[in-house]
């Protein structure tokens, strides 16, 4: 049985760096959960303020990483417990991405609905040169709301 737990920025970070696909570990966080079986921690979510400004409202926040080992149904769990967190301290709305590719089957299970597929890009530009170290291409922009 999968139970959520707390688990520090720190250990989220080096979970993340561990397992994650095509992410580093995000620069800072609100908060991160982990989920573990019997024996070890097989996922994190980390949730922060939003990266895109304009969703910036200070009622919304983002789940800027949701790794895991490959352990069914972690991710659903982590998604559906990082929406119950942000709610209980008075958010109301929870956004992420995936890659146009990932199908999102973990973020419908859990209420997310998708939105819109953006267009992709670089946040790299000639007033603020950044080095890309993740995916340019499109993602899929998914919410849950408050009712």
């Amino acid at each position: 049985m999968l139970e959520t737990q707390p688990i520090t920025y720190a250990d989220a970070c080096a979970y993340v760096e561990q397992y994650h696909r095509h992410h580093p570990a995000p620069q800072g966080h609100k908060f991160s959960i982990a989920v573990a079986d019997e024996h070890k921690v097989v996922g994190v979510v980390m949730v922060g303020r939003p990266v895109a400004r304009h969703l910036d409202n200070g009622r919304t926040l983002e789940v800027t990483r949701c790794c895991t080992d490959g352990t069914r149904n972690a991710p659903s769990k982590l998604y559906a417990a990082a929406w119950q967190a942000a709610k209980a301290m008075g958010y109301r709305r929870l956004v992420t991405y995936t890659l146009a590719q990932e199908p999102g089957t973990s973020l419908r299970a859990s209420g997310w609905r998708s939105l819109y597929q953006t267009q992709g890009g670089s946040w790299n530009c000639e007033s603020r040169p950044r080095l890309d170290k993740h995916p340019t291409g499109q993602k899929t922009i998914w919410e849950i709301l408050a009712e």
